[in-house]
């Protein structure tokens, strides 16, 4: 097997994107975008969190391709629309409790954007929606579910993860499972054979 010419960078630092390309067999290398998501958010449109979550992806991708201009970028990012307000990640394990009982019984919607960038160029970007209906836990089951998970709730917008102990928050998700962790795979994974870093 001959090695790819065509070299992809992950500008996330997200664990969960790592494990989806790297089980979809991408090869890859990772280098954190250095942004200021919350100027990029204070300049948005806050009633289009679908197309926030793009450019955050765009502005990711951009950061690093302008460093490294041969190699193809990959941004991405997931924004929480909830109510008509946009919700970011907790900073306390007692604000992710807040957020999940507010959550609880009700519907919200995950929008994962992802931008693809060469020579401090986006070349493409996409996204996709997923729509989660919140059951109605009980008190005693978010008590265990917080101290399962711990900390590592922190690093999710929605303080879950539905690859762990979180897939018992929901009764419904409606959309892609890879949406809901927070990269929109399939349109990315054509984009990457387009680009010549996946065979087609």
């Amino acid at each position: 097997m001959t090695a790819s010419p065509e070299r992809l960078i992950l500008a996330s630092k997200s664990a969960a994107r790592r494990a989806m390309l790297s089980g979809a067999g991408v090869p890859f290398s990772v280098q954190v975008a250095d942004v200021d998501e919350d100027a990029v958010k204070a300049a948005h449109d806050p009633a289009d969190p679908a197309g926030l979550a793009v450019e955050l992806a765009r502005v990711k991708a951009l950061a690093v391709s302008r460093h490294d201009a041969d190699a193809w970028v990959l941004g991405a990012d997931q924004t929480l629309a909830f109510e008509g307000g946009l919700v970011s990640k907790a900073g306390s394990l007692e604000a992710a409790r807040d957020r999940l009982k507010a959550m609880r019984g009700k519907v919200h919607e995950l929008h994962s954007g992802a931008a693809l960038a060469r020579n401090g160029q986006v070349v493409w970007s996409g996204d996709d929606t997923a729509t989660m209906r919140v059951r109605n836990f009980s008190d005693a089951f978010l008590d265990a579910y917080l101290k399962a998970e711990g900390d590592s709730l922190l690093a999710c917008v929605g303080s879950y993860r539905l690859e762990g102990m979180g897939s018992q928050l929901f009764e419904v998700v409606e959309g892609d499972y890879f949406t809901v962790l927070g990269l929109p795979l399939w349109p990315v994974l054509e984009e990457l054979r387009r680009a010549g870093v996946l065979r087609s």
